[in-house]
């Protein structure tokens, strides 16, 4: 777990020139996502921008944990989209739901299996010099992409890159109270709809609907 300290810090300092986040080491990624959701739970996503960071501690994820899952895009096997699925983990996987929106996905396990995570919510950070405001509420795997940014063009970015446009830095504060249950709007999957693959903190108001009970 990164210490609040040491980002919060090198935020204040006054003229902030480098990233005060360090991103997650691709080993952190190189298991299945059924491991990588919950531990991305109080983690913090970073986008850089213009005259400093966008930071939120990501309160929500689902795990999408192979060709096996019938809510997983790598059911239909590797194809032109899922292929960034199957390659080096800690890349970006993103995609549009009904043409429109950017989702936004960690990838997961060894390079040829496939499994992601979707990013569902996240919340701000404390305020501080360096720290810009989030563009949008971040609640909703829609919404995140928006306040962070996040387009189509950031498919297969390296989210373990420090000077990349879009990383994941690790914990900061204590650890979240963890909740889990069934995915969102995934009825279409059989069995696999009833599996507890959404992970929560079960405190933070930024948790999408239907919120942990």
């Amino acid at each position: 777990m990164l210490p609040r300290a040491s980002w919060t810090a090198a935020l204040r300092s006054p003229r902030p020139t480098a990233s005060p986040f360090s991103p997650l080491p691709r080993s952190f990624f190189a298991r299945n996502a059924l491991s990588v959701a919950p531990d991305l739970v109080g983690c913090v996503l970073v986008r850089r921008a213009p005259g400093g960071w966008r930071a939120g501690r990501i309160v929500e994820t689902e795990a999408y944990v192979g060709e096996h899952d019938l809510a997983c895009h790598a059911r239909a096997g590797r194809t032109a989209r899922t292929d960034v699925m199957y390659g080096e983990p800690g890349h970006a996987y993103v995609y549009l739901i009904y043409g429109v929106h950017p989702m936004l996905n960690a990838v997961c396990s060894p390079e040829g299996e496939a499994s992601a995570v979707l990013l569902r919510a996240a919340e701000p950070l404390p305020a501080a010099p360096g720290l810009l405001p989030l563009l949008h509420d971040a609640t909703g795997p829609g919404n995140l992409c928006k306040a962070f940014d996040v387009r189509l063009r950031h498919n297969r970015d390296d989210l373990c890159d420090p000077d990349a446009e879009l990383f994941i830095a690790p914990r900061a504060g204590p650890a979240p109270r963890l909740w889990k249950g069934p995915r969102v709007a995934v009825d279409y999957s059989g069995r696999w709809a009833r599996r507890k693959l959404r992970f929560c903190d079960k405190t933070s108001p930024a948790v999408s609907r239907p919120r942990p009970t």
